[in-house]
């Protein structure tokens, strides 16, 4: 691990960053260039006093996940993704066979999308990254590690997420979860990770296997989505996947329709989310 290198390369690309540039109010004025270390650590997920000892050079090593939310924090590209694994001492990530960098210019439009949750997700419904709304509706899904990263696998095999859901729509939901993975499946056949997580599920979902075993297939590209939030009520949402450059990665938008409840939930909820951020 390459300490001082490393401090040196997280200053510089914190200072090249404004807060617009990361989906961030402008706020009051600022005395230097570039975001405030803690604003980098929020959007890391990490605790701003280890992010600040990591720009001091007298960090401990970061794991590989700290690493990944940094990436997406400063918005690096490929290239300096890859510096910046080898500066803190791990092998850069692979550059394919379910590589999850997201480019800075999927993650500028991600940004873009302020009034509104959405997110990047892997084909096999790994959250890869998401905006501040996404955070306030869903909750942070970037967390989590192993299988457990999956949506997929945590909507069949724990209550948390079907908790944001009707227990009428879960019948639905999982329909569409399982045809997904199998069109997934369908287009990475030697992939192990998708091999993996089928396999995982076949074994821990009787729920899953059944539907597996049907055989349904379909890409989910639009659907209707009822969200419980415990803040704001019911929120039903226009649920839209959008062409990426990138088979295996999506963009995916919850939008409510014009002059509705849920649109007025969403509104609150953004005021509700900034708040939490401000604090």
């Amino acid at each position: 691990m390459e300490r001082n290198e490393l401090a040196d390369f997280l200053r510089r690309r914190r200072a090249l960053l404004r807060p617009e540039n990361v989906g961030l109010p402008a706020g009051a004025r600022r005395r230097t260039p570039g975001l405030r270390r803690c604003e980098v650590a929020q959007l890391a997920g990490m605790s701003p006093d280890y992010y600040a000892r990591l720009e001091q050079g007298r960090g401990p090593q970061p794991s590989v996940a700290l690493l990944t939310a940094l990436v997406r924090a400063l918005r690096l590209a490929i290239d300096e993704r890859d510096h910046l694994f080898r500066l803190a001492g791990h092998h850069a990530p692979p550059r394919s066979g379910g590589d999850e960098h997201v480019g800075r210019g999927l993650l500028r439009l991600l940004d873009g999308l302020a009034g509104l949750p959405a997110l990047v997700a892997s084909d096999l419904n790994v959250v890869l990254a998401q905006n501040p709304m996404a955070d306030a509706l869903l909750g942070e899904h970037t967390r989590f590690r192993g299988l457990a990263r999956s949506c997929t696998y945590r909507w069949f095999t724990g209550p948390d997420l079907r908790g944001r859901y009707p227990a009428e729509d879960h019948e639905h939901e999982s329909r569409a979860l399982v045809d997904d993975l199998r069109a997934t499946i369908a287009a990475r056949p030697a992939d192990p990770a998708a091999a993996l997580l089928v396999e995982a599920l076949r074994g821990e979902s009787a729920e899953f296997a059944v539907l597996w075993d049907r055989h349904d297939v379909a890409v989910r590209r639009s659907d209707r989505k009822r969200i419980r939030h415990p803040a704001v009520g019911l929120v039903e949402l226009d649920f839209d996947v959008l062409a990426t450059d990138r088979q295996d990665q999506r963009l995916i938008v919850f939008s409510p329709a014009p002059g509705t409840a849920a649109a007025s939930r969403l509104e609150l909820l953004a005021v509700l989310g900034r708040e939490q951020f401000t604090s």
